[in-house]
């Protein structure tokens, strides 16, 4: 199949690139910055960004899964997240665009801010608030849309290599504990969503 990597060049992109390379799809790859991407024969590369709906339609035409994995170091207040979502509203309608996308936010975005635990509402208090307050207009814009979204919250991300301890939670309730999850466990399970799409137009929870 072909899959769409928005925000492909580290982190979770970078993982789901080389994790459905590995698996015989090809990938269309879009970053700013492609550079630390390996070459592969079944690879399109796409310097760009997210925000560009130029970009954004060259890199999802003519696919069948999107993953929307964008991430910022920026701490202060920023609307990257929710302009990201802007365009790919405005660019699936022009392309009538049917495909299953699945955008990664985090726990404590939307409702699950309700369920954080006291230390992860701490930290994202002092450190992340402006970013998930926009990761929050991220998920409000793209549940409204015609897009056939799946929402991913994972926990706290780490660089552990192993991807196959995670937890998949459908529901929020009280007392959930979320933890860590590494950026390779996110990556299968967006891989394997993509093959076999299971939990469209949800809100799934990652954890260790």
């Amino acid at each position: 199949m072909k899959i769409a990597v928005i925000g492909a060049g580290a982190g979770i992109g970078l993982q789901a690139v080389n994790k459905a390379l590995k698996r015989g799809h090809t990938v269309k790859a879009l970053s700013r910055n492609t550079d630390d991407i390996p070459d592969h024969p079944n690879l399109i590369k796409i310097n760009g960004s997210a925000t560009s709906a130029s970009d954004l339609r060259s890199a999802i035409t003519d696919t069948d899964t999107v993953m929307i994995t964008v991430g910022t170091k920026n701490k202060k207040a920023t609307t990257l997240f929710s302009d990201i979502a802007k365009t790919l509203i405005e660019v699936c309608k022009e392309l009538n665009f049917s495909s299953p996308v699945l955008v990664i936010t985090g726990f404590g975005a939307g409702e699950s801010e309700k369920y954080l635990s006291f230390f992860m509402r701490t930290v994202i208090s002092l450190f992340l608030k402006d970013q998930y307050s926009d990761k929050s207009r991220m998920e409000t814009l793209i549940t409204k849309s015609p897009i056939k979204w799946e929402i991913v919250r994972p926990g706290m991300l780490t660089n552990n290599a192993d991807s196959s301890m995670y937890r998949t939670v459908r529901e929020l309730h009280k007392g959930m504990k979320v933890g860590k999850i590494s950026r390779a466990g996110v990556a299968d399970f967006l891989v394997n969503e993509a093959e076999n799409p299971k939990m469209l137009y949800q809100y799934v929870t990652l954890t260790n």
